[in-house]
């Protein structure tokens, strides 16, 4: 058995990585976490929307690939760390583009199993306006998708 497990650093996607290593030490399964490496654009000015086109462009803020990426790496070496403390290897990566769709298709090309998720992601701010990640993947996912809460 192979897991994949989609981690971007909140509580419950490394909580969902937590659950699929105790099933893997249980079952001796293998457990693969990656995280999806996606610039962002959001807002630094809060909750309320920006008044004008001029606020708006002060309170954008687009970062870059490469903090992206440094960023997904610290949450890939906590990961790990975290299959050492119970005795399970996981191995990790880094996926480019959209998470729903990558993370789908990359468990169904390289034959993964199963995927484990957590319920909130960073995105839960948002998730109103653009639909939770969780939700898409179980509906687009090949494999059985655990939903970890």
């Amino acid at each position: 058995m192979q897991y994949l497990v989609a981690v971007d650093g909140s509580e419950s996607s490394m909580d969902a990585l937590r659950y699929a290593v105790e099933q893997a030490a249980a079952t001796g399964a293998e457990v693969t976490a990656v995280s999806v490496v996606v610039p962002e654009q959001f807002f630094t000015g809060g909750d309320d929307p920006p008044a004008s086109y001029a606020a708006a462009a002060d309170e954008l803020v687009a970062e870059d690939v490469e903090d992206a990426e440094e960023e997904a790496q610290e949450v890939l070496d906590e990961a790990a760390e975290i299959g050492e403390k119970t005795g399970v290897e996981v191995e990790t990566g880094l996926l480019y583009g959209e998470p729903v769709e990558v993370l789908s298709e990359f468990a169904a090309d390289e034959d993964y199993d199963a995927i484990f998720v957590g319920h909130r992601g960073h995105s839960e701010r948002y998730e109103g306006l653009v639909g939770s990640t969780a939700k898409e993947i179980v509906g687009r996912a090949t494999v059985p998708v655990t939903v970890v809460r």
